[in-house]
């Protein structure tokens, strides 16, 4: 049975990025997954596997309420945003799965010649989580993003961005002038906050 779905499209910070908003939770708030590849959404999500059909689609990344999906630069969103509106509409319309599974957490590509820094668990972990949950996470899924807690290191807080946010080109200024403004008014042992992408 066809459920009435309802999908508009909406411009993100990040050129590249469309996000596709529904009017029904697709997952629990505060989940989400990304997929870069056809192979990773195998077995993980019917949806992003269908839409890597598209031979402009570079990524998918599923949250709430909202698919953001990432083009190649070969085509205008003027020639595909109706075609791929209308793709998810039917296929959660369809009651077809979204999400079979969350697949496991990306580790973050380690640089050659700059192993990945274990960060160990701090006494301003949840003061942060809480702050980020609160303050930043509503704003940055509106603009079809995600953002995670990796750690604080000796007054620096590690973020992953994911989604719009991963090589958005306003990231940086939302990340200098909006988080690191915020954390440093609520806690002030924070110096810094650096990205990693998800």
């Amino acid at each position: 049975m066809k459920v009435p779905v309802t999908i508009y499209a909406e411009m993100t910070p990040n050129p590249s990025t469309m996000k596709f908003v529904a009017n029904k939770h697709i997952l629990l708030s505060g989940e989400s997954a990304e997929f870069l590849s056809q192979s990773e959404a195998k077995g993980y999500s019917p949806l992003a596997e269908e839409l890597f059909n598209f031979p402009f689609v570079k990524s998918v990344f599923i949250a709430a309420n909202f698919i953001t999906v990432t083009k190649t630069d070969t085509i205008g969103w003027d020639y595909i945003t109706m075609e791929l509106r209308e793709f998810i509409r039917d296929f959660i319309g369809d009651g077809k799965e979204i999400l079979i599974q969350m697949p496991a957490p990306r580790e973050v590509e380690e640089k050659e010649d700059e192993p990945r820094k274990e960060i160990a668990p701090s006494e301003y972990d949840d003061a942060i989580r809480t702050l980020l949950d609160e303050y930043v996470r509503p704003a940055v899924e509106g603009d079809g993003g995600a953002i995670d807690f990796r750690g604080y290191d000796n007054g620096v807080v590690t973020v992953i961005l994911k989604g719009s946010c991963s090589g958005c080109p306003s990231s940086t200024a939302t990340l200098k002038m909006g988080i690191e403004n915020l954390l440093k008014q609520h806690l002030p042992e924070v110096t810094e906050v650096v990205a990693e992408n998800g």
